[in-house]
This record gives structure tokens, sequence and C-alpha cells, in this order.
């Protein structure tokens, strides 16, 4: 793989560095529950606060791992800090110490509101879990990213058609109600808890290199490949019954060139060739594929309904944020220019329209017209996840050099 040291300009890295501190510097300055502990659970975009918004496992298990990979980047203490509170707080007040597993929300005050096992959110927590071990070697974050491991391997892993089921109840029973938010269908596997399942695995292989785990992440990576990648347009099938039928037409640009650069990532996590080699390719088409849902701005659009030729005209933060990876990702795989450009237009286009000059942080997107969106820019879904690791990642194969780097 090519590295881009050299190829982004001095001044754009540095661009980007200042973008990262200034990222985490509105997080420590505002996101921060003083009454209650840990963190709140919505602010909006004029920094107003809703002190009894609930509080979601996705927000602080982003949070931890936000903030402990920048630990493990930077090494300050500030960070580690953040990252130890968030830790706290998902230990004392989501993990299930009756059935297992992670509740899906808290109320302000930190008391479980609602106690289903979605497997989207036990994977963010071994995510952030893992990435805090790796800051802390704390024994207690490897155990309770063992234990999540086995709970999603012994409740989730269907054992009849492979991949993983979505949702449970807090007991671990069946639930008619799968959605992880209201926007998406109901069906039993998704492309992006499947997304988010490798992604945790991979982490926890990286300090538990478990012959177990490794093949859980091959057996993600054929479901990848044979059930969610569609080789006729290049693009992820997002949902499926229990017999892998699609059951969308929907096109998600922001997960396309997501698991473009994330899924070469996992297969790099267990050194097989045969992977890699696989994943270079399937990374390049759903690079491709991805570059449709550009516009003449800069901007990637949220997503596309097939079934209707209907482009979602909004651009949400996070398809820019991990477009500035997958295509830097596609450049350094082939060398060729138009992914630069690609990527030049998401990081232009961040800084006109969706950075918050006046107040910090990204807004949850603009509109078509490029109107801001009304939307929380701290809330359930909101989070220091895609931005951070965006920047973190593109400072890496920047060639940056930092000391003891774990990202």
């Amino acid at each position: 793989m090519i590295v881009a040291e050299n190829i982004i300009s001095s001044r754009s890295v540095a661009a980007i560095s200042e973008e990262l501190s200034s990222i985490l510097e509105y997080w420590m300055e505002n996101a921060i529950d003083i009454k209650h502990g840990g963190f709140l659970g919505k602010i909006d975009n004029d920094n107003l606060v809703d002190n009894e918004a609930p509080k979601g496992v996705v927000l602080n298990t982003r949070i931890l791992w936000a903030f402990s990979a920048a630990y493990n980047r930077e090494k300050k203490q500030s960070y580690l800090d953040m990252a130890t509170r968030a830790y706290r707080y998902i230990v004392n007040h989501f993990i299930d110490r009756k059935y297992g597993g992670v509740y899906w929300s808290v109320d302000h005050k930190g008391e479980m509101l609602n106690g289903r096992k979605q497997i989207y959110g036990l994977a963010f927590c071994i995510y952030g879990l893992t990435e805090f071990y790796k800051a802390t070697r704390e024994d207690m974050a490897l155990h309770l990213s063992e234990n999540l491991f086995e709970h999603i391997e012994k409740n989730s892993f269907d054992k009849s058609n492979g991949g993983y089921f979505e949702a449970f109840t807090q007991g671990w029973k069946p639930v008619d109600d799968l959605r992880l938010s209201e926007k998406d269908d109901n069906e039993k596997k998704t492309m992006n808890t499947h997304l988010h399942i490798i992604e945790a695995y991979a982490n926890l292989y990286s300090i538990l290199p478990d012959g177990k785990i490794e093949r859980c992440i091959r057996h993600l990576l054929d479901v990848f490949e044979h059930r969610f990648f569609d080789p006729k347009t290049s693009h992820l099938r997002l949902f499926m019954d229990e017999q892998w039928n699609s059951r969308s037409s929907l096109i998600s640009y922001g997960h396309d060139i997501e698991a473009a650069w994330l899924l070469l990532a996992c297969a790099e996590a267990i050194g097989d060739r045969y992977y890699i080699d696989r994943f270079k390719d399937i990374s390049l088409q759903l690079a491709d594929a991805a570059a449709e849902g550009l516009d003449s701005d800069g901007g990637l659009w949220y997503e596309y309904e097939a079934g209707r030729n209907e482009i979602v005209r909004e651009k949400h933060w996070w398809p820019q944020a991990e477009a500035l990876v997958g295509f830097l990702n596609a450049w350094q795989l082939t060398g060729d220019e138009k992914y630069l450009r690609y990527f030049n237009g998401i990081w232009e286009f961040v800084n006109r329209f969706v950075k918050d000059h006046s107040n910090g942080e990204w807004f949850w997107g603009v509109n078509g017209d490029h109107s801001i969106m009304q939307k929380e820019k701290v809330g359930f879904w909101k989070c220091p996840y895609h931005n951070s690791r965006a920047c973190m990642e593109v400072l890496k194969r920047a060639g940056e050099q930092t000391k003891n780097s774990s990202i």
C-alpha cells in the first residue's frame, strides 16, 4: 500500500490534526454531565442542553473508543481522563448483571430505560473496551470484552444460515421489533450491525489473538463477500431476512465507503493473504460505487432509493468522515489521482458546510440547498467517533510519525 506522505499537503495534514484536537476539545468542554455523571444525552446546534435526555450505549461506547484511541495516539492525560470517565459510567450503568450484555439506554440519572439486547450496542461496547484496554491494560475491560463476545456468539449467531441476528429482549428472547432506529427496516440481519461486529472483533483480536475470534472474523468476511456485497452493482445490500434474501433496494453511500476501507483493515488484522487480496478488490469496487453519490460541491449524498430512482437529498456528517478514509485508502491501493480529488473535495466540503465554525464540532449535516439540518450535535447517534477516527486514520496514512500508536 502506498504511503500518503508528501501527497497530502503539509498544510492539510496540519489542518486535520488541528481538527482532531478541536473535535475532542468540544466534547471535553461541553458533553460532561456534572450533575448525574457520565455524559449529557443531548445538545443541540446552539449548544443548548437537554438535561433529561436519555443516554444511549452507542453514545457512551463511542466516546470511550474515541478518547481511548486519541490517548493511544497522543498520550494526553485529558484524553485518558475522558476515556476513564466513559469506562466507569458504562461499567456502573450499562452492564446488565442479571442477564449479561449491555442495556440499550438509561435515563438521564443512569437508571435502565431500555434493557433490550441490540447486538450493534454490544459490538460497540467491545470496540470501546478493547481500545481502552490498549490504553490502560485494565484487566476488567478485557474480561468484559471477552464476555460480550461470548454473549454474541451464544445468542446472536445463526447456526443454521450463518451471520448474526439483530436484537433480543433483555433476557435474550426473540423480539418482534428488531430495528436500530425508526428509519431502519425491521429485518433479522443487517449489514450495519455485521460491519460493527467485525470491527469490534478485529479490535478484540488485536489484543487477544485467539483462534475462535479469528474464525469469527473469517466468517464475517465471507458473509460480506457472499451475502452483503452485490457483485452486479458493487453496492452493499443493507437488510436481509433469515435466509439471506435481500429485503431492500436502499443504497447507503456512507456505508459503502466505510466498508471499503474497514473490511480490508479487518482482513489485514488477521494477516490472511487470501482475504487481503479479495478485499483489496472489493474495497475498490465499493469505493467506485460510493463515488456515484458524490455531488458537484464535493460532498457525498446520504442515500439512494433505487426502487424510486431517488436520492435522499441530505449530506450527513458521518458519510463525509468515512469518505475521507475510504477514498484515501483507494488512492493508496491504486495511485489513481481521481481518489485524491474525491478526498480533497470531501475535506473542502466539510470545511465549508459541515464544520460549525462558531460553536465547534460538526453539524449533523446539510440539506440539498446547504441549509443546516436542525438535529442534535450530541445525541443518541451523534458521537465523536466517525469524525475523530477519520482524522486519526488520515493522519496515520499520511505518514505522520507518532509514538506508540495503536490505532
